[in-house]
């Protein structure tokens, strides 16, 4: 049997008849991106192909061909822990020597924010303040975060003219501030930041550990793991924990009653005795 080859449907990458090899790899060009971008799927989820950007510099280039400059970003690391303090940090990048491999300091390992840590800090300037645990236990973990982010602002060597902020709360800084949701995987500068803070935070935690064996800091950094709950039920909290967060005031109930003020309830009947004297008269005709 002999068929017929002009039948034959063409290659998918094939170019189109008449179209230029230039034409066809132009026209390919983005299929490859998106499988440079593309990254496995996690386990139970066979066959899903999730497409990760990663932070650019674009927001940044935008502003100073505008002509603001600098431009920073800040980001802060440990709102959510039991323990330890919140560390915010603020970097501006020179564009000139952007270290390569930032990226959202959660999709790196430990390793690479140490080593992106130490080229972050060789080429761009750089702040760092810490929130402690008194300070967050009285303004709550909120505000003591957003008051570390701006004495990151106001630390760093020359004055921001912009600043980009990850989260959706801006800062009350003397220049623009630019709130950006899940900004530590979208913008390059708060990337930087985000690797900053959560690399000297995790060190403060290890430096913790020395001082309250028995807890874990050094590997869980304070997070409400299984580990942590356990140590904090058997030994109760120490005095870097976060007093008004739920386990630690549970612990601390258990092992430190004598600390634990009462609770006054409100809808509690209150008997109130009210004395007549029998000498007072009430005088019938005046209407009473």
């Amino acid at each position: 049997m002999i068929r017929d080859k002009s039948t034959r449907k063409p290659a998918k990458d094939a170019p189109e008849k008449g179209a230029s090899k230039k034409d066809a790899a132009k026209k390919a060009a983005p299929a490859r991106a998106a499988k440079r971008a593309a990254v496995k799927a996690p386990a139970g989820r066979q066959g899903a192909i999730i497409a990760v950007a990663s932070p650019s510099f674009r927001r940044e280039r935008a502003l100073i061909k505008r002509g603001v400059w600098p431009v920073a970003g800040c980001d802060e690391a440990g709102r959510g822990p039991l323990a330890g303090p919140v560390v915010a940090a603020a970097v501006i990048l020179d564009p000139d020597r952007i270290p390569r491999g930032i990226d959202d300091s959660k999709r790196l390992t430990a390793e690479e924010r140490e080593k992106l840590f130490d080229k972050i800090c060789a080429t761009a300037q750089v702040s760092v303040a810490v929130a402690s645990r008194s300070r967050i236990d009285r303004d709550n973990i909120l505000r003591a975060s957003l008051w570390a982010l701006k004495r990151a602002v106001v630390a760093l060597p020359d004055a921001p003219r912009h600043v980009f902020v990850d989260g959706r709360d801006r800062l009350d800084t003397a220049c623009d501030c630019e709130a950006v949701i899940g900004g530590d995987g979208i913008v390059l500068s708060i990337a930087a930041a985000s690797i900053i803070a959560k690399v000297t935070r995790d060190r403060l935690m290890c430096a913790l550990a020395q001082d309250c064996p028995g807890y874990g800091f050094e590997q869980h950094k304070g997070y409400a793991v299984p580990e942590h709950l356990d140590a904090l039920d058997r030994l109760g909290p120490t005095v870097h924990h976060r007093s008004f967060f739920a386990p630690v005031a549970a612990a601390r109930a258990k092992h430190m009653p004598w600390t634990v003020e009462p609770v006054r309830d409100l809808f509690a009947v209150t008997e109130i005795e009210v004395q007549v004297e029998a000498s007072v008269e009430i005088d019938a005709s005046a209407g009473l």
